[in-house]
């Protein structure tokens, strides 16, 4: 297949590109579109067939659901049995906006086989202008092969979706880099499956009792049905082998020395996950071969948001075989990020 690639901005949209996916989307084709957390991969959500296509080009288990996409709360109710009140509220607070919530049914193709569907209305300007020029709601889970780092960028598409889907709207880069918070509201209370920049703290001044799902930090078995994306199957993984150290930073960092040195005396292409507080602390004590990268500033978690999976990507694009990583802050966006490096990391957390 030979994927047509156009590039366009928020600031001037090409409408030619839009209308153009809008109709690739409408005679069932996938479409790669910038939303404000990551890029993702559309096709008409109502089409079982366009929906399969979704999960062969990703390489996607079937059980893993999708996420319909809306431009406004009109397209919402061909999807969903009812609204109830407490999605009402939050719908007020943060729709248009990075949060997917889980109602009760309508089309078994983008739901993994589950009697509930995630829906979400997007704050994007040219995720919003494809919904409307298709006219019909659009699934869109990210637009990477199952498993690898979500695509911040227009090439992160490139990479892992040429030649497997019709077309890919190069935006730029996104705003946010992490996909969006998850809340089932087909459970009383409220229950949050996957962490995002809409925080817990956020989702509770609208909803006091709301819950978590068990499953945001702890591995899922087998058995586990996913109610929501990214709840089962390793996600986000870069092809190193990942670890992530907890505990007091200077010894975290001493360990982080220790290892990543021992491997790159060895000769193997190693890695370094840390933050800009930290640098200070690897300078002049590495091999000289071992690749550190800052994922940003501790005091502005949005920046370790937005750098996270492209620092993954950037590890992949020159074969790094291990990487050793810090833990951050789990408070308010900080869940989010260190849910997406569990899940990379393969569950694979050391406390020092």
């Amino acid at each position: 297949m030979k994927t047509i690639i156009k590039k366009t901005s928020v600031d001037n949209i090409d409408m030619d590109t839009i209308n153009q996916a809008g109709e690739i989307i409408r005679q069932g084709g996938l479409v790669a579109f910038p939303t404000e957390t990551v890029y993702g991969l559309g096709a008409d959500a109502l089409n079982e067939e366009a929906a399969a296509k979704i999960y062969a080009a990703k390489g996607r288990p079937s059980d893993n659901p999708l996420i319909a996409h809306i431009a406004d709360l009109e397209m919402l109710k061909p999807l969903v049995e009812e609204i109830p009140p407490v999605a009402e509220k939050l719908m007020d607070a943060f729709w248009p906006g990075p949060m997917t919530l889980i109602f009760n049914l309508v089309p078994k193709g983008t739901t993994g086989g589950l009697d509930t569907v995630a829906v979400r209305y997007p704050n994007h300007p040219i995720a919003q202008a494809l919904i409307k020029a298709a006219g019909v709601s659009i699934a869109a889970p990210s637009a990477n092969l199952s498993g690898k780092p979500s695509p911040t960028l227009g090439e992160h598409v490139i990479d892992d979706m040429d030649g497997r889907i019709d077309m890919i709207i190069d935006g730029g880069m996104v705003g946010m880099g992490l996909e969006s918070t998850i809340i089932d509201v087909t459970v009383n209370p409220p229950m949050i499956l996957r962490p995002g920049f809409i925080t817990y703290e956020m989702v509770k001044e609208i909803v006091p009792d709301a819950t978590e799902d068990r499953t945001i930090f702890t591995k899922p078995t087998k058995e586990f049905k996913p109610k929501a994306p990214g709840m089962k199957y390793r996600h986000y993984a870069p092809s190193a082998d990942y670890t992530i150290y907890k505990g007091d930073e200077v010894k975290v960092a001493e360990k982080i020395i220790e290892l990543a040195n021992e491997k790159a005396d060895e000769g193997k292409i190693t890695g370094i996950i840390t933050a800009d507080q930290h640098l200070h602390m690897y300078q002049g004590r590495l091999n000289k071969s071992i690749k550190v990268v800052s994922l940003g500033d501790l005091e502005k978690p949005e920046t370790v948001a937005n750098h996270l999976f492209k620092a993954l990507r950037d590890f992949d694009k020159v074969d790094t075989e291990f990487i050793f990583g810090e833990a951050f802050s789990e408070k308010n966006v900080g869940q989010a990020i260190m849910n997406r490096l569990t899940k990379a990391a393969g569950y694979n957390i050391i406390d020092v």
